[in-house]
């Protein structure tokens, strides 16, 4: 009988206590829009580096970031959120990409990357450039306006 008036008098507690973390299920975690590149996809998506070594050429449809960082780099982690804003912003105009430079060394080799991070700025035309550092956001979006939309 103890046993059946303790189990009764737990009940309630236990119903109360799974109906606070009602929220944990409606919560969505936001899908990121930047996408991280391996070889074979940077091969696919980037530039075909292994077939055109001395000639470059973008595989992309949109102007592109690439963003080069490491998961131990803090200057890394503080420009991750600004450029998902960024990408955000322009999704219907940039591709934004990130490549870990301990996972893809191969890439960040081609590229020189000795620094993290390192964002390569890809227009439809021409050769692509190369700024270091976590720039802040205001600079980002002047950069995609100016060298990868070519707006004055």
């Amino acid at each position: 009988m103890k046993i059946i008036t303790a189990y009764l008098l737990m009940l309630p507690a236990l119903i109360l206590s799974a109906g606070c973390n009602e929220t944990s299920g409606k919560t969505k975690e936001k899908k990121s829009i930047v996408m991280e590149l391996t070889k074979e996809e940077f091969i696919k998506r980037v530039y075909d580096y292994e077939k055109n070594p001395n000639d470059w050429k973008y595989a992309g449809d949109k102007p592109a970031i690439v963003d080069f960082h490491a998961t131990w780099c803090a200057p890394c982690k503080m420009l991750a959120p600004t450029l998902e804003e960024v990408a955000q912003e322009f999704s219907d105009q940039i591709h934004v990409y990130k490549v870990d430079v301990d996972k893809q060394p191969e890439l960040a080799a081609i590229f020189g990357v000795r620094s993290v991070p390192t964002l390569l700025w890809i227009p439809m035309e021409g050769k692509p450039s190369i700024s270091q550092g976590a720039l802040p956001k205001s600079q980002l979006e002047s950069l995609v306006k100016s060298t990868l939309l070519k707006e004055e």
